[in-house]
């Protein structure tokens, strides 16, 4: 019991699969996702602090390191379903949090809970290092729809996520979006593709909007 459950849980995130039940050429667990979205999101405060932004790297890792926990109890809900509308989203979230409440509650030691509900909480806000956490768990999105189109995978499912997450992406207020819009964007999509997807059109008109 204790802290020993939670790291016991740890292993269940590694067979946790994203975007279930539509082919992918290549399989993606939450837990690998976690890891991803914490790399993305230093440097993307580096960027950040680049340009003269004070960021909390304490909070930044530990609401990047640990803002998927909550899909231990639910899964990974398909993402059409995820987002129909504000009012699922929320009820959604709702049941997340109260399980991982109840998870802390039950198996936690009493002096370690103030610790665990400030780390395992919502990370999304505004504050500067919630944003970066947005930005980050989007450009995940982002490079996992591409890799799969750009291998031809045609679902229409991953179109809709690469171009849904770069609408996210453009429209939150850091200096390390418009680096990304700048910079890396261009690269990813100049790479070379034998896909019968025009990846090119897909982003400019998601950034467009």
């Amino acid at each position: 019991m204790g802290i020993h459950t939670y790291f016991r849980s740890l292993n269940e995130m590694e067979r946790i699969y994203r975007c279930p039940g539509k082919f992918k050429f290549e399989e993606h667990t939450v837990a690998a996702h976690s890891w991803k979205v914490v790399q993305y999101a230093k440097t993307l405060a580096d960027i950040e602090e680049m340009h003269g932004t004070p960021v909390n790297w304490k909070k930044l890792y530990e609401i990047t390191s640990s803002h998927d926990y909550g899909e231990i109890f639910i899964g990974d809900i398909k993402t059409p379903v995820k987002h129909s509308s504000m009012e699922l989203r929320s009820l959604i979230q709702q049941v997340e949090e109260g399980m991982v409440h109840h998870f802390i509650n039950e198996h936690i030691p009493e002096e370690f809970r103030p610790i665990f509900f400030n780390q395992l909480r919502e990370g999304k806000d505004q504050s500067v290092e919630g944003l970066i956490l947005e930005v980050a768990d989007k450009l995940d999105q982002v490079y996992e729809a591409f890799a799969e189109m750009q291998r031809g995978n045609t679902e229409k499912e991953f179109v809709k996520m690469y171009r849904e997450a770069l609408v996210k992406i453009k429209n939150i207020p850091l200096a390390c979006v418009e680096y990304f819009l700048s910079h890396i964007l261009p690269d990813m999509v100049n790479e070379e593709s034998l896909s019968p997807i025009d990846i090119r059109r897909i982003t400019e008109e998601a950034l467009s909007q």
